[in-house]
């Protein structure tokens, strides 16, 4: 029988026989928590699955160069990982505390694709992808959260501080994967619980409600340090700008109003057209009362501080004006217009009335105006320019502009903001061709939109769950329509229980054609139908786990992709990837960074064992740079370092190597007790 997961409080009724399946660590934990007046999350092998990570031991790491897409510098931005993504995470330790966000859409609890191997909790490293986990199997949310719980622990450490992680689930699982992120990120961090429309017609597809939404969990690793961004704005938001009045610059009405009730800003100010008193309703005006006056006057009257008995700040009217009569009892706050027929009619009312009318019909209007042709509520422009260049994530996603990001909460999302799941198909189908056999694709706009919000312009996204590579393909859109530069990192293993290893099928697929224009004809045929959104990836395969003698043993090809992919340094950990240099004309050369600094591995005689930095073998690493037309300093990975220079930057193998995917080759934290 399944055994659920436990919220408990100190006030809570306590499921007995849930505690009696705790071993003696997590039952004092969660008593501590619970005397302590807090909230524990229990589980049957929970103390396992935080455990795990830490087993997990780093993979040797192939570069595939018939599957690379784009020039070695376009390369050097993307991954594209066929692997486990757990062993992926762990291998990719130069990346710890390195990703602006990740975005996930882990297999969905429905019985149809989240497969379990219990030896797992004991050896994460079994390579049996083990059983599907059907509706039937009694403990199947038990399974689901052993499998979450490490990887989210893995994926919070690959984080930047201000980091952002945004997690697609269903129904089904959201209530235990938002208890564990809560523990895992901490309730305070969580920024949304956004549901998303994934279809805008009902279907018949339960005897109760019809599930026509799914959510997406986001949580920051530091909310105080995470920011969240403007979305695009559209050519229709662009277009209710308008140049009404002649202005050279296009604009809309905007309220003059913030949403405060500041007492020295809650004063009447007098209309040039009808002479009515406008107060600021319950809130209190947003533009400064020296500005504000100044606005009016340029309506052609003369504006004067006159009391008119509301035991508010005197109000701004134009002089010589008559009293204004308020009705008794008049509620400024929810009836904020005070007016009269024998004010409309006053003789200096009028006066400005036709100064007023002039400006309307001929000029320019002043930056403060008022609705239903000068006879409606004050307004001030909002220009076009002055907009930022993007809209905020409101409660519900409607058109409207505001200048501030809110507080985002539990939102929703409808299908015209975030796309929904037909469209998904819809957009793979176009892109790859029908036959894919993949039916759970997130829409582009949903990714998009994730990836505006919480990825800066120039940051990276890691997508563990890859998928048919919606992730990747919206970063691609996104780079090509704002101009900007984010990077990706898919994993993604595929379906290898099935034979369909579609890292490189349908994922590489995707990504290939949406980078190169090309897409299939009626005949199954690419042709290069389309705008390509440009860019490249470097595709990699997970092979065996790694240690020393595993290094050292290395034939040169497989050790060179190994430095290739595992090496960073302190200050730049997260910049783009070592590019591959194969050329026969080099002996030791065999990469070369970003900035044209070059990478060295000694071997001896040129073919190997790993060799040592001595006199000679510096002198080779010298005519290597200069053919290359490579500069200072010189990246050398050896067995032994025998001759220093300054220009040289030594990396001992395989200390070094092992340090770089977060192992020690004396005391290694990624093995068992009692392993060598």
């Amino acid at each position: 029988m399944e055994q659920p997961a436990l919220k408990l409080s100190s006030q809570a009724s306590v499921d007995l026989d849930g505690l009696e399946l705790l071993d003696r660590d997590d039952l004092i934990a969660t008593i501590k928590r619970m005397v302590n007046g807090g909230v524990s999350l229990s589980f049957h092998g929970k103390r396992t699955a935080m455990e795990i990570a830490r087993k997990v031991r780093p993979r040797i790491t192939r570069r595939i160069s018939d599957l690379h897409v784009g020039t070695p510098e376009e390369q050097s931005q993307n991954l594209l990982i066929e692997g486990e993504n757990l062993q992926a995470m762990v291998t990719l330790y130069k990346y710890r505390g390195q990703i602006d966000l990740i975005v996930a859409d882990p297999p969905y609890n429905t019985g149809q694709y989240f497969r379990y191997n219990d030896r797992w909790d004991e050896d994460p490293n079994d390579p049996d992808l083990g059983t599907l986990v059907t509706l039937e199997d009694g403990s199947r949310h038990t399974k689901w959260m052993k499998a979450m719980l490490p990887r989210l622990q893995i994926m919070k450490a690959m984080l930047k501080p201000n980091g952002v992680v945004a997690i697609c689930i269903d129904d089904n699982e959201l209530f235990h994967l938002g208890l564990m992120m809560d523990e895992v990120f901490g309730e305070h961090n969580r920024i949304a619980i956004i549901n998303w429309q994934k279809s805008y017609a009902p279907k018949n597809d339960s005897t109760h409600v019809s599930t026509a939404t799914e959510y997406v969990l986001v949580y920051a690793n530091d909310k105080e340090l995470a920011k969240t961004a403007l979305t695009l704005r559209t050519e229709a938001m662009n277009a209710r700008y308008k140049k009404l009045d002649g202005d050279l610059e296009p604009w809309t009405s905007d309220n003059p109003v913030r949403r405060e009730a500041r007492e020295r800003d809650r004063y009447a100010i007098q209309s040039p057209f009808t002479g009515a008193l406008h107060y600021p309703g319950a809130n209190s005006w947003r533009i400064p009362r020296a500005d504000l006056k100044k606005y009016l006057e340029q309506w052609g009257s003369e504006y004067v501080e006159n009391d008119v008995g509301d035991s508010r700040i005197k109000a701004l009217m134009i002089k010589g004006s008559p009293a204004v009569k308020m009705s008794q009892g008049q509620n400024l706050d929810s009836d904020p217009v005070v007016e009269g027929l024998d004010v409309l009619e006053h003789p200096v009312i009028r006066k400005a009335r036709i100064k007023a009318e002039k400006v309307r019909d001929n000029e320019v209007w002043p930056f403060l105006h008022f609705l239903k042709n000068g006879h409606g509520r004050p307004r001030v422009k909002r220009y076009l320019s002055d907009v930022k260049k993007g809209k905020v994530p409101l409660t519900y996603w409607a058109d409207e502009d505001y200048e501030t990001p809110i507080e985002l909460g539990t939102q929703s999302w409808d299908h015209e903001e975030s796309g929904h799941s037909q469209a998904g198909i819809t957009e793979l189908n176009a892109i790859v061709g029908k036959g894919h056999r993949f039916d759970t694709v997130k829409p582009m706009k949903l990714m998009m939109k994730i990836i505006q919000l919480w990825c800066p312009p120039g940051g990276l996204v890691m997508d563990p769950y890859a998928g048919s590579g919606t992730t990747g393909h919206a970063v691609l859109e996104l780079n090509r329509l704002s101009g900007a530069n984010r990077r990706f990192i898919l994993i993604e293993q595929g379906r290898p229980d099935n034979g369909d290893k579609y890292a490189r099928t349908l994922t590489w697929q995707r990504l290939h054609n949406a980078i190169t224009g090309k897409r299939p004809d009626q005949n199954g045929n690419l042709r290069k139908t389309a705008e390509p959104l440009g860019g490249g990836f470097e595709f990699r395969a997970l092979t065996t786990q790694i240690d020393a003698k595993t290094v050292l043993t290395m034939k040169k090809d497989e050790l060179i992709d190994v430095v290739i992919t595992s090496h960073w340094q302190t200050g730049s950990r997260n910049a783009p990837n070592l590019m591959r240099i194969d050329d026969p004309r080099f002996t030791y050369l065999v990469g070369k960074n970003e900035r044209d600094e070059p990478y060295f591995i000694i071997w001896n005689n040129g073919a190997g064992p790993v060799g040592q930095l001595d006199k000679d073998s510096y002198n080779v690493v010298l005519q290597d740079a200069k053919k290359a037309g490579l500069k200072q300093p010189y990246h050398v990975y050896a067995r032994y370092e025998l001759y220093q220079s300054k220009n040289v930057r030594f990396y001992k193998i395989p200390d070094k190597i092992l340090a770089h995917l977060g192992l020690n080759e004396n005391s290694d934290p990624f093995n068992d007790e009692g392993e060598n």
